[in-house]
């Protein structure tokens, strides 16, 4: 997770390609077979990709914050292992819809190389708008908070590639088998078109679909990040500058924030707890737990209940 930094930004860095269901799964298995597979000519091959989606798959995996550079080469994080890898990973083929709100959480807190999705969840609250009218808000963001300069059509790309990965597509006759398989975000709800109409939704609502244990990930990523035993609900609902806001990249109301806050402290007992002081509710950060045994707790929970 990553404070926004002006000077620190990517776009149009996807190859005009919106994520897949198979790529990051794919990528990170080969990754694991060779840790060289972005730089090797047989990489075409070894994915069964063309070039640019390579250089796609690269970059969404990094944006997902599974991956990193270190000394020219793509290492896996911590996440990106406990994740996928083949065998012992929680779940290497991503068929948990929780994974897909932990990647969610992963690519718009990823201020650095994810910046138009940082900007999309944070900074962007109208609940109903167009494709046009996405893109002219981030242009406008780009040219007052961004040090460097970004061609406008590059910006406006990325806005349309975000709406594309989070709403289902109305299929057609005439729409390629392989550009209606929609990207795993959409299965999120957190985006959707507006029936009969070109316009789009993004509301705030309960999201009773968000695993406890990915949300409670989401607060150690943040409190750790922030560096706070304790932090105004409120700052958890709307964020403070720089930082992301839960409340805004799960697109929770401010009742279903709360309701979140109180299962994962009955569902973690001895790790937080919510209290009022001086007229301020707040969330208290009680023991210091690692963020992974959060995930441990939901992906144990699932996987007992499937072998069941």
């Amino acid at each position: 997770m990553m404070r926004f930094n002006s000077e620190k930004t990517a776009f149009g860095r996807h190859e005009t390609f919106p994520l897949r269901y198979s790529w990051l799964t794919k990528g990170i298995h080969a990754l694991l077979e060779d840790s060289t597979v972005f730089q090797s000519d047989e990489a075409t091959v070894t994915l069964g990709v063309g070039k640019n989606m390579v250089s796609a798959i690269r970059y969404w995996i990094e944006a997902a914050q599974l991956a990193e550079r270190r000394d020219g080469q793509l290492i896996l994080t911590q996440i990106g292992e406990e994740l996928f890898s083949p065998g012992h990973g929680y779940d290497p083929y991503m068929e948990d819809e929780a994974t897909i709100w932990l990647i969610h959480w992963l690519i718009a807190t990823n201020a650095e190389l994810a910046t138009a999705w940082y900007w999309f969840f944070n900074r962007f609250h109208k609940p109903e708008f167009t494709s046009q009218e996405v893109g002219a808000a981030l242009v406008d963001f780009v040219k007052s908070d961004i040090k460097t300069r970004v061609a406008a059509s590059t910006v406006k790309q990325d806005a349309a590639i975000l709406l594309r990965m989070y709403t289902q597509s109305s299929r057609s006759a005439r729409t390629p088998l392989e550009e209606a398989l929609d990207s795993p975000l959409s299965l999120l709800g957190l985006v959707s078109h507006l029936p009969g109409s070109k316009r789009y939704q993004s509301r705030p609502d309960t999201r009773d679909g968000l695993p406890v244990g990915v949300f409670a990930y989401a607060v150690a990523d943040y409190l750790q990040f922030t560096k706070a035993k304790e932090v105004p609900i409120e700052e958890l609902m709307y964020g403070r500058a720089a930082y992301p806001a839960i409340g805004g990249v799960f697109r929770l109301t401010e009742a279903g924030l709360i309701s979140k806050l109180e299962e994962m402290v009955r569902v973690f007992p001895g790790a937080y707890e919510t209290r009022e002081t001086a007229g301020v509710h707040q969330l208290y950060l009680l023991e210091e737990k690692p963020k992974i045994s959060y995930l441990d707790h939901h992906y144990s929970a699932h996987y007992s209940e499937v072998a069941a």
